[in-house]
């Protein structure tokens, strides 16, 4: 079978994996923990940085770092996963969903500022894809009505917004915060993994307290420890040295993996449009917006075209996948969502395919795919 995605190991992980071990220091923020946050910080400019086991993680301490309390409104896609809702209804926030944009699976920045109340306090915007959200607006209308914007840039390394003044910027360096994944399926990897980036000096100091475990020694001695000084947050976001290690590796063939995923991407794309597939729409990549080749997307008819699509691959030993469910129609919203429709979130749910898209995907097996596809 090809598969959906593969791994892409550089050669250098266990070489790395060995030497942080060497050290001595494996508990996290040792060596490799701070060649990874130099890099982050100095290549895409965020103020702050901070690896974390998982990018739910680093939603949580976006959510704790936002002081998301009970009553509180946070505004995001319902196209997505459920780390995106689940970080700020741990905090007791309501989240309030919107639709996609018709032909494309990012938050439609238009239908934002009618959902917004004297109760929001957070817009998160979802990258998917590694495609950028209208950050103008959302970072207009959170000066507006004075919000905090969280980017989930789980899927968004290496990828930038274009600005009204031309401007390219990394996506996650324009919100307040970010939550980045090194999940298996992402373009770099440590298997599991990820990052908090933090663009306003306000939180900078308060997230290394939350960071490990929520002590705060300096102020406890002062006998100094106030409502937000010191965070009981039960658990260490803090990753080992091992997985930082691992993520160097990936670190250092970020050229290498990012020019054959765009390579990838690009001839899926020339393939299936020179194939005039009429009855299935390709990925949108906006003006304002840089591709990243996260990954390759088609969008079916209906959902038994979708299951026609991935069935025959299958039979012919390629495995593509559905995605998300869109969250506002799951079991858990049933009861509190608001009743809107979100008819192009539902569209996404049931007509959106991924296709194998990994580092060692042959072109062979990419002109198969895209003759299968007819």
């Amino acid at each position: 079978m090809i598969p959906f995605n593969k791994p892409y190991l550089t050669g250098a992980e266990t070489k790395y994996i060995e030497d942080a071990v060497s050290t001595g220091k494996i508990s996290g923020n040792g060596k490799y923990t701070k060649k990874c946050h130099e890099f982050f910080e100095e290549t895409y400019g965020f103020k702050k940085v901070l690896l974390t086991t998982s990018c739910t993680d680093a939603l949580e301490m976006c959510a704790i770092l936002a002081n998301i309390e009970p009553g509180d409104e946070v505004i995001m896609p319902s196209f997505t996963f459920v780390s995106t809702a689940l970080a700020f209804i741990r905090q007791g926030a309501k989240v309030v969903f919107t639709d996609s944009y018709h032909d494309n699976p990012n938050i439609d920045a238009g239908k934002i500022e009618e959902l917004i109340t004297s109760k929001t306090k957070v817009i998160v915007p979802v990258h998917y894809a590694g495609v950028s959200c209208d950050m103008d607006k959302i970072m207009a209308l959170a000066e507006t009505y004075n919000l905090l914007v969280i980017e989930d840039a789980a899927q968004a390394i290496d990828s930038f917004y274009i600005n009204y003044k031309g401007e390219k910027k990394a996506l996650g360096s324009i919100g307040h915060m970010a939550a980045f994944s090194f999940h298996e399926t992402k373009n770099i990897i440590s298997g599991e993994g990820g990052m908090l980036a933090i663009n306003d000096e306000r939180f900078i100091n308060r997230s290394e307290i939350i960071w490990e475990k929520g002590t705060n020694r300096a102020e406890f001695f002062r006998g100094e420890v106030n409502k937000y000084g010191w965070v009981d947050t039960g658990s260490s976001f803090l990753p080992s040295e091992i997985i930082a290690a691992f993520l160097w590796a990936q670190i250092e063939n970020l050229g290498k993996i990012q020019s054959k995923r765009k390579a990838i991407w690009e001839q899926y794309y020339v393939g299936l449009k020179q194939k005039n597939h009429k009855n299935i729409k390709l990925p949108q990549v906006t003006d304002y917006a840089t591709n990243n080749a996260h990954m390759f997307y088609i969008i079916a008819e209906n959902i038994a075209h979708r299951t026609k699509i991935i069935n025959n691959l299958k039979e012919h030993k390629f495995i593509a996948v559905f995605h998300y469910i869109s969250l506002h129609s799951s079991p858990y919203y049933l009861n509190k969502h608001d009743g809107r429709v979100l008819e192009n979130a539902d569209m996404f749910t049931s007509n959106l395919i991924r296709l194998p898209f990994y580092y060692e995907l042959s072109d062979e097996n990419i002109s198969k795919i895209i003759n299968l596809i007819r």
